[in-house]
C-alpha cells in the first residue's frame, strides 16, 4: 500500500524549496533548519505551484508506469512520479 499524505503537494514542494536554501542538506548552511523552514515555506508558494503545473501532462514513461501500477490511484501517482524522476519501484 502507498502511503498518503495529509499535507498538499503544494506546502510539500514549498518545504522542500525552503529548505534546499536553509538546510546544510542543500545549499544553506544551518544543520537544523527546522524552524527557519517553517516560517520561510510560505514564501516559496509560487515556485512550488510552478512545478506542480510542469507535471499536469506525464512523460510516455510515465504513462506506462501508472499503467503498470494497476487501478490504485497513489499507486499509479506513485509510480508516475518515480518514473518522472528517474527511480526503480520500491514499494
Amino acid at each position: 500500500m502507498t502511503d498518503i499524505s495529509v499535507t498538499s503537494p503544494v506546502e510539500r514542494i514549498a518545504r522542500v524549496i525552503a529548505a534546499e536554501a536553509l538546510s546544510i542538506n542543500g545549499e544553506g548552511g544551518d544543520p537544523s533548519a527546522g524552524s527557519e523552514v517553517d516560517a520561510a515555506w510560505a514564501s516559496e508558494i509560487d515556485r512550488a505551484i510552478a512545478v506542480l503545473k510542469t507535471l499536469r501532462e506525464p512523460t510516455p514513461e510515465m504513462v506506462e508506469a501508472g499503467r503498470a501500477a494497476g487501478g490504485d490511484p497513489a499507486a499509479m501517482w506513485n509510480a508516475m512520479v518515480r518514473a518522472a524522476i528517474g527511480q526503480e519501484e520500491t514499494v
